[in-house]
């Protein structure tokens, strides 16, 4: 750091003031010297860093304030030149060392061993908070808002304190900053061991970025770690995610390189959220219709047509193939089920809140010992969960309800008071 050679003595009046004027002992007066040049030093330091910082920094912040851009703002919302104002205080006594402690060498090493030392801790700190100015700038910015900028700050973080750690030590044990890295390169497996941790959380970040996997503002699930909900903030080693209850969740960053994960980006991308759920009929309600049935199902608008238009397909081909038969177990008939697949579709189609340009389909699945499921399948246009999760249960109050009018039954295990009433 800066060192400057003494060229005069200014405490020789001092020695004056002391010993003849006071006729004080020559060793009293020395040490009493040296007391009053601290205490000189100390106020001037003092001074040096209030003038600093009323004249040239609140004046720096008023120019700040004042302008239409926001990054400046950040600047002194941060207090970046508030912090850099002890360097005035530091740098002078460097400066000021030599000439007041011209008789004291020992002092003068030592203040400016420790004015050197204070100026690196400052450089760090003010290097440290103008790296956080970046970090709140760049996120900001729309095109960068969803990268994990955080991480590469933190990583440019952990460079400066390792730096400014390495010419501290330099200063303290009187050594080239180029020996301790040729330590460090010595003891490389052991820093890795340290390090582990933010090495992969930061090779993860990058991977994270490039691949886009998650960004923040992202909807991910990961059951491993319990969580559900949306992503707050991407850094070094973490990712925070607020869990739909309210809660935090905090995973490894490195976790969503080695572990599954599922991110819904592409539900809310797509215009639509998935509705994936089934009815469960009891096989003995299913029927063929007869024409009672299928008179009252006509008086529904949005099977109407297609019951008069399976009607005449159906005796089309009956005439055809069987000469329409009555009462043949060759005669093709509408069934009940088929029916009320028919018109849970419909019923699906003419919905205000599904996404008709998106899958849509009711199909039926494998039966199973709980009836045959038959599977609604389409997607609401509406991807907030309270609102979303209305309109499914608007469809299934709808579906579950009207069951009986096409005479199916909706499957349940049975429960006590089946068991009692067999028994009664």
């Amino acid at each position: 750091m800066i060192q400057i050679e003494k060229k005069y003595n200014i405490a020789l009046w001092l020695d004056k003031w002391f010993i003849e004027d006071f006729g004080l002992d020559p060793m009293l007066a020395l040490y009493l010297k040296l007391l009053t040049l601290i205490l000189v030093l100390f106020i001037i330091c003092l001074l040096s860093y209030y003038l600093t910082k009323i004249v040239i920094v609140n004046f720096v912040h008023k120019i700040f304030l004042k302008t239409k851009v926001v990054w400046d703002d950040v600047l002194v919302e941060k207090r970046v030149f508030e912090k850099m104002a002890y360097l005035i205080p530091a740098f002078i006594i460097v400066l000021v060392a030599p000439y007041i402690f011209g008789d004291f060498p020992k002092v003068i090493e030592y203040a400016i061993f420790l004015s050197n030392i204070f100026i690196i801790i400052v450089i760090i700190r003010s290097t440290i908070t103008l790296l956080s100015v970046f970090d709140e700038i760049l996120s900001h910015i729309v095109i960068l808002a969803d990268k994990p900028i955080t991480t590469y700050i933190q990583v440019l973080k952990i460079g400066v304190y390792f730096i400014g750690g390495i010419l501290v030590l330099s200063l303290i044990l009187g050594k080239s900053p180029f020996y301790f890295l040729g330590a460090m390169g010595a003891m490389t497996a052991i820093l890795l061991l340290i390090f582990k941790d933010t090495i992969l959380g930061f090779v993860a970040s990058i991977q994270m970025s490039v691949y886009d996997m998650v960004r923040v503002g992202d909807w991910i699930s990961m059951p491993k770690y319990d969580a559900d909900g949306d992503v707050m903030s991407i850094n070094l080693n973490t990712v925070k995610v607020q869990n739909w209850d309210k809660t935090i969740t905090t995973i490894p960053t490195y976790a969503f390189i080695t572990d599954s994960f599922k991110n819904w980006r592409g539900m809310n991308d797509s215009g639509g959220r998935r509705i994936k759920r089934a009815v469960y009929l009891k096989v003995s309600s299913f029927k063929f219709c007869d024409e009672k049935m299928l008179s009252q199902f006509k008086k529904y608008k949005l099977i109407e047509d297609y019951i008069i238009e399976k009607e005449n397909d159906v005796q089309k081909f009956n005439s055809k193939m069987f000469d329409n038969e009555i009462d043949s177990v060759n005669n093709r008939r509408m069934t009940n089920i088929g029916v009320f697949r028919i018109y849970a579709e419909k019923y699906i189609m003419a919905h205000p809140n599904i996404n008709g340009e998106m899958t849509l389909m009711v199909r039926q699945l494998e039966s199973t010992s709980k009836g045959l499921p038959l599977e609604i399948y389409c997607f609401s246009s509406e991807r907030e969960w309270v609102k979303y999760e209305r309109i499914v249960s608007d469809i299934f109050d709808h579906l579950y309800t009207i069951t009986s009018e096409f005479e199916l039954e909706v499957f349940e295990e049975p429960t006590g008071n089946d068991f009692r009433s067999l028994i009664r």
